[in-house]
């Protein structure tokens, strides 16, 4: 809410204006052509090419040189995961993780939800013979990978639904697959999730990478974050008792602790 007191202090319109543009690209999921955003932001072309310049020169936006669509650039990445790395369970996890990395000798990750979806912002990397090409800032697939099923399953949002939507109409096209059948397989995906408490890919989203994702909640009952591990096919057992299960749920339930929640306050419907 801007207060009477913030509307008297003097600032500089250029940069009001120019914001706009930037929420619109923050709003959307994918590069964007320059009419688009100009509209998005409700001014000319020509006027919002003058300050998408300026804002590349500065890192905020980026250009694909092939397409000519515009995307948030490198220092906007920056930005956005030191926000969010300012949020109570990202400060309050990294003992954890480091914990559960030492215990079950994987990677493991911290994830929040970002405007894009699920990103992640902590990586705590076991330091494997296998490369594990996950990186903070990286946002994953709802519907593929071990993090985004533990937010579809738990997580509370309205922004989720549409996501999800889009995800599974464009997973329709590239497999040929109707989405009403996509749609029924991952609703008994997410059902199981909600009964074991905790996600698992198998090799879905990279091939040979097992993953485990357990939710965090607050004091309300409200997912907030996801703890993550990632392991090799074959030496990563994703069998809903398995150890690194087990070692999964304890540190997720661990944080939700110490972000103040009761198990009688969860919200999983």
């Amino acid at each position: 809410m801007v207060t009477p007191a913030l509307k008297e202090r003097q600032g500089i319109q250029s940069i009001e204006i120019g914001f706009r543009l930037l929420r619109v690209l923050a709003a959307t999921n994918r590069p964007m052509m320059l009419r688009d955003v100009a509209k998005g932001a409700g001014m000319p072309a020509a006027k919002a090419h003058r300050y998408m310049v300026s804002f590349m020169r500065i890192g905020l936006v980026e250009q694909d040189t092939a397409t000519g669509r515009y995307d948030l650039g490198a220092a906007a990445l920056e930005l956005g995961l030191a926000s969010l790395g300012r949020l109570e369970p990202v400060r309050l996890a990294d003992p954890i993780l480091e914990n559960l990395c030492e215990e079950i000798q994987e990677t493991v990750a911290l994830a929040v939800w970002g405007n894009r979806g699920a990103t992640i912002v902590r990586i705590v990397d076991a330091g494997g013979p296998v490369t594990i090409t996950l990186r903070a800032g990286n946002v994953l697939s709802l519907c593929k990978s071990a993090t985004g099923r533990a937010f579809s399953a738990f997580f509370r949002s309205p922004f989720l639904k549409p996501m999800l939507d889009e995800e599974l109409r464009e997973l329709a096209q590239s497999t040929r697959t109707p989405v009403t059948t996509l749609r029924r397989q991952l609703e008994k995906s997410l059902n199981e999730i909600r009964e074991q408490g905790i996600a698992r890919a198998t090799g879905s989203l990279t091939p040979g990478i097992n993953g485990f994702s357990a939710p965090v909640f607050d004091h309300s009952g409200q997912m907030v974050a996801a703890i993550t591990s990632l392991g090799s096919v074959g030496e990563f057992n994703v069998e809903w008792d398995s150890a690194v299960a087990k070692s999964m749920r304890s540190a997720a339930a661990a944080l939700s602790e110490r972000l103040g929640f009761q198990s009688s306050h969860a919200r999983t419907e």
